[in-house]
């Protein structure tokens, strides 16, 4: 892999990972367009860009959630009503069904060397997006919404382990079917990618272990962590502006693009 192709392998999995077009998706497509082969290392670097991203943008909330957890753990879990804490406890509910994709592992990896898949996928995450943009939202936050809202905020986490099926596209769509506001659905998504992210690097670090860090130059790796940092902040602002502006359909309109673009390259 060169400087140029970890740039914009980087950039790729930036944007995309918190734009509404999944990321999984996308890299699996640029890798194949530039036949690198499947690189573990560069996927968990780029991934720890992304996260750095994250916690940059959301750094005032990661501090509102530690005082959330200090409260919790203080007074054993007794005074769960106040915000903070309540979506502490929502946060912990939703990332429990990545446990079942953690096991499901080494069945879904297979589905990352097709493209065809892929293609199908960004027709269904295309659908959901189309559906919530008009259909979903409502007036929930972290102070009235149910612990049962986060749960389904989970699984559509869950389904999104599938490539081509957006990670932060389905949890937005999930949040805005059970009522969220529009501002809270994107906040929540984009704050349960933290410990999804945490937990696929510790999840995945036995295998690099066991595999080796057989990189030849590290440039491309570095190359690619801060590109996908700036490039996952810029789209996380992104998409905070397109949500208030009800413009989420047009991601949409990519997603169906790229995928009936992929199945026809798949056929041909």
């Amino acid at each position: 892999m060169t400087v140029i192709q970890g740039i914009l392998l980087g950039i790729v999995q930036g944007f995309t990972e918190f734009l509404p077009v999944s990321s999984s998706g996308h890299l699996t497509l640029a890798s194949a367009v530039m036949e690198l082969p499947s690189d573990l290392l560069f996927t968990i670097v780029v991934h720890l860009g992304t996260l750095l991203a994250v916690c940059i943008a959301f750094r005032k909330d990661i501090v509102m959630l530690i005082k959330g957890v200090l409260g919790l753990c203080f007074d054993g879990f007794k005074t769960r009503d106040i915000p903070n804490r309540r979506l502490v406890i929502m946060l912990i509910i939703a990332t429990l069904p990545l446990v079942i994709g953690a096991v499901l592992d080494s069945f879904i990896e297979d589905m990352f060397s097709s493209t065809l898949f892929v293609g199908c996928a960004l027709l269904v995450t295309a659908t959901v997006l189309f559906i919530a943009d008009r259909h979903g939202g409502g007036i929930k936050t972290a102070g009235n919404a149910e612990y049962k809202d986060a749960a389904v905020v989970g699984l559509a986490q869950l389904v999104a382990v599938l490539p081509g099926i957006s990670r932060s596209g389905s949890t937005i769509c999930a949040g805005l079917f059970t009522g969220l506001s529009r501002d809270f659905a994107v906040r929540f998504a984009f704050l349960l990618s933290i410990p999804a992210v945490a937990g696929s690097f510790v999840f995945k670090l036995p295998d690099l272990i066991e595999t080796g860090i057989q990189a030849s130059s590290p440039m491309p790796y570095v190359a690619g962590f801060f590109s996908a940092a700036v490039s996952g902040y810029l789209a996380i602002k992104t998409v905070n502006l397109l949500m208030k502006r009800n413009s989420f359909r047009y991601f949409s309109y990519y997603c169906a693009a790229v995928g009936i673009i992929t199945i026809i390259l798949n056929i041909i």
